[in-house]
Parts: C-alpha cells; structure tokens; sequence
C-alpha cells in the first residue's frame, strides 16, 4: 500500500475521528427513521401507508445501488471531493426533509440525502485506507467496521430521542448542521490523494445501479406481497436482466467498471457474501426489536432505543479483538467465530418473548453485534486486498453494496416470515378486513386485555420463527463463505485481476 500521498501522523486521529463522523451520519440515518415512523404518520403530513414505505426505503434504496458507481467515481475524480460533497448533498437533503411541507418533498428531501450518502461511505474507507501504513491498515479498517454498526444502533437511539422531543422533524434539524461540521471539518485534516484518470464506465455504471435497484425493489416487496407476489417477482426478474446485461457488457467493455472476472477471487467472493450475510443477521433482529421492546415489553419509543445500546458496545469493542486473532490464527478463524457467534445470538433471540428478563435479550443481542464486529473487518480487508491501491474506493463500495443488500435481504426474510406468522397467530375477534399486520395496529383496534395478550404472543411466536429462519440462512451461506477463506495466518497474496489494464 502507497503511503507517499498520506496524512502526517500526527493528524491520523483527527482524521479518523471526522471520517468516523461522517460515517455515523448517514449509515445513522438508515435506522435513525425506523422510531420515529409512528410521529410521522401521526403528524400533519399524513402520510399513507405506501408514502411511510417510500420514506424509510427512498433514501436506503438510492444509498445502496450507488455505492459501487460512487466509490468508482470518487477513485477517478479524487476522493477528497467526493467526500465533500457528498456531504454537502446529503446535509441538504436532509434540510429539504427538515422542512418538509409535504410527503413528496421529505421523499425527495431523503432521495437526496441517500446520493449524498452514497459519495460518503466508500470514501470514508478509501481515505482511511490510503492514509495507513500496511501495519495500521487492519486497525483503521476495524475502527471504520465499528463505526458502521454502532452508527445503526445509534440512529435507533436518536430516532427515539427525536420522538420524545415531540417531533420527528428534530431527527433531521439535528442532522443536517451536524453533517456541514463534519465537511468543514473535513476539508481541514482529509489528506488530498491523487486522482486516477481513467475512462467512466457509464453504461456499466446504468446497468448495475439498475439492477440493483430492480433487485432491492424485489427484497422490500417480499414481506408485503410474499415472496411470489407480482411485485417481488417482477423486481427479481428486471434485476436478472439488468444484471446479466451488465455482466455481459463488462465482459466485452475495453474498461470496465467492476470486472466480473474479480469474482474468480475467492476472497473477493468471501468478502461480499460475508458482508451479505453478516448484517442480513443484524438487520433481521434491528428489524424487530421495536415492536419487541416497545409491545412485548412495554418501553417507550426512546426507552426501546436506549436498550440496544449493549448492541453498540459490541459492534464497537468486538473488531479491536479481529486484529490479534486474524495475526494469530488468520482471518479464516476470526469470521468463523463471527458467524457462530451471529447465529447463535439469533437463535438465542428467538426463544424471547413477554416473559423473557430483558438482560436475556440484551445478552443476544449483544452476541449478535459481537459477531458482526468480529467477521465485519477481516471480510472487507478481504474485498480491499483483491483490488490494487489505486481501486480502493471501488472495493469500499463493493462491501458497502453487499451489505446494504444483505440488510435488506435479512429484513425481507425476517419480515416475510413474521407477516405470514403474525397474519396466522391472531385472534378470531380480529381477523376482519383489513386484518392488522402489526401489534401497533392491532392494539388500535382493541383494548380487550386477553385479546391484547393473544396478539403479543402470537408477535413473538412469529418473531421466534422468522429468527431462526434467519439463523439458518447465515449458518448455510457461513459455510461458503469459510470455504472461501484463506487457510494460515496470513491472507494469500492473489493475482489481482484489478492490477491489469483491463479493468478501469
């Protein structure tokens, strides 16, 4: 790794700290929303039911299928720029959702916060990475691994907080100003690298950005309309084509933007399945927890928040242990213990329900976090080490893009299950039409305690099946992604198909 164009030592900290920032802004802002849906659908917009969807996915949709177009981008127009304004963009966005005087404005308002946010989180990594001498790459790439999974637990946290201001337009007050400082702060301590002047593969970039929004548009209609409804199967299919177009056009293109022929790799095929699957689990029990905490339990909307903190120890403590034991043991070691500790933490989850102590809860949901912490950094040194230096920011995109897919996936799954469960589970006195598909909306439609009752524990039966169900998928597809992984202390040293001029 070249370190000629890295920050002076004495800055390392600053730097890290403000990129940390950024990173906590808008990966915070995936989750930040999630608590803060029940003010907004009772505030003065009065959103619809398909405009609330729009609300919480416009923003995760465009952040996802731009990552890889974006750190690609930002590798040949400079990343320093990129991050800027990128930032620039996303805290307008969220200024536009602040003042939102309409649902269309605050959707687009979070359309161009997720732009913004594409153009940071690759960046952030490229910077970290390209300001690391080879001995403190894996430290820096476990500290930005921390951050992204403490950022989700955070913007629970501030989702919360927001609500119990009495508005749900304070999430968005707070983050915009919070999002200028961090590019002001910034332009001051981020090193400048040089740019990589290469052709832009603008079709490749359509295509792919096109089928991944065609896949994510399929992963977020499964747990609505089943996962042989028009609309998943419709969003699956224009993503078979889309993607195989751009494979196609990959294969054949002078410079490309993403070889496919990287996939030959097997670290590179670790990385981003590892990273798939690694937050569809965490974000199989994010997805939950609020109806849990707050119904099952009984907390409040900041009190459910504030609960998950013991996750964010974990994801924050969790990948300092992955450099001792990736140089020990190699990183083969370190995402298999991550994995087991995944599933075991959600199948763990799985047997919680109004009876269960909290400190049980608390205890699976940090085992979970852990195991996210502890497979998280060596799986994206794995897609890093597969690209040459020059590419960085393309790989920080690749492993961002798995595992926004991977959320996303983890949510369909756990979602779908839970829906069909709940829908089968609920008592006779409410089985009319429309028939409530959540415990909020049952609880709207009786106070009738034994009814009250019926209707948690058939939530938690679901939430039980759809958790297990989740487990079983990271237990099979952790069985690859091992497979994949180099044996011995020390990742292999592969011919990078990303060092020849083929790919651009």
């Amino acid at each position: 790794m070249r370190t000629s164009s890295a920050a002076p030592a004495a800055r390392t900290g600053p730097l890290v700290a403000v990129l940390c920032l950024c990173v906590a802004l808008v990966v915070g802002m995936v989750s930040a929303i999630n608590l803060a849906i029940p003010a907004l659908a009772a505030g003065d917009l009065h959103p619809t039911a398909a405009e609330l969807l729009w609300v919480v996915d416009g923003y995760v949709v465009v952040f996802a299928c731009l990552l890889v177009p974006a750190g690609a981008l930002a590798d040949r127009v400079g990343r320093k720029g990129a991050l800027l304004a990128g930032m620039a963009v996303f805290a307008g966005g969220t200024a536009v959702c602040a003042a939102a005087p309409s649902v269309a404005v605050l959707v687009c308002g979070r359309v161009i916060a997720g732009v913004g946010a594409a153009a940071v989180l690759p960046t952030t990594l490229a910077l970290l990475v390209g300001s690391a001498t080879a001995r403190h790459r894996p430290r820096l790439i476990a500290v930005w691994a921390s951050m992204t999974g403490v950022a989700a637990v955070l913007g629970n946290v501030g989702g919360g907080a927001a609500v119990q201001l009495g508005s749900w337009r304070a999430l968005f007050l707070i983050a915009a100003p919070l999002a200028l400082v961090a590019m002001l702060c910034a332009a001051r301590v981020t090193p400048r690298p040089p740019r990589q002047p290469r052709p832009i593969a603008v079709v490749s970039g359509l295509l792919l950005t096109a089928g991944c929004l065609a896949l994510l548009y399929g992963l977020v209609s499964a747990p609505g309309s089943g996962w042989t409804g028009a609309s998943t199967l419709g969003g699956f299919g224009a993503s078979v084509l889309l993607l195989g177009g751009w494979l196609n056009h990959e294969l054949r293109a002078e410079h490309t933007l993403l070889d496919p022929r990287l996939f030959g790799v097997p670290t590179l095929r670790a990385g981003t399945l590892g990273m798939a699957v690694v937050f569809a689990g965490m974000f199989a029990l994010m997805y939950v927890n609020g109806q849990y905490l707050q119904y099952a339990k009984g907390y409040s909307v900041l009190g459910a928040g504030v609960r998950l903190l013991p996750m964010a120890a974990g994801l924050w403590l969790a990948p300092r242990a992955t450099v001792p034991i990736v140089r020990r043991f190699g990183p083969r070691a370190a995402v298999s213990l991550g994995l087991a500790a995944l599933a075991v933490g959600l199948l763990g989850a799985s047997f919680a329900d109004s009876a269960t102590p909290y400190p049980w809860y608390a205890v699976c949901a940090t085992v979970i976090a852990a195991g996210c912490g502890l497979a998280t950094p060596p799986l994206s040194d794995g897609v890093l080490s597969a690209l040459s230096a020059d590419r960085v920011g393309l790989g920080s995109g690749l492993q961002s893009v798995a595992r926004e897919l991977g959320s996303a996936l983890g949510v369909a799954v756990v979602g779908s299950v839970l829906n069909a469960r709940f829908a089968a589970a609920l008592p006779a006195a409410l089985r009319g039409t429309p028939a409530p598909s959540t415990v909020a909306a049952a609880r709207a439609r009786t106070s009738d305690p034994a009814t009250l009752h019926a209707v948690v524990t058939g939530f938690s039966h679901a939430m039980s099946a759809g958790l297990r169900t989740v487990a079983a998928l990271v237990v099979v597809a952790g069985v690859l992604v091992v497979h994949w992984l180099p044996r011995g202390r020390h990742p292999e040293h592969l011919d990078r198909l990303a060092g020849s001029d083929q790919v651009a």
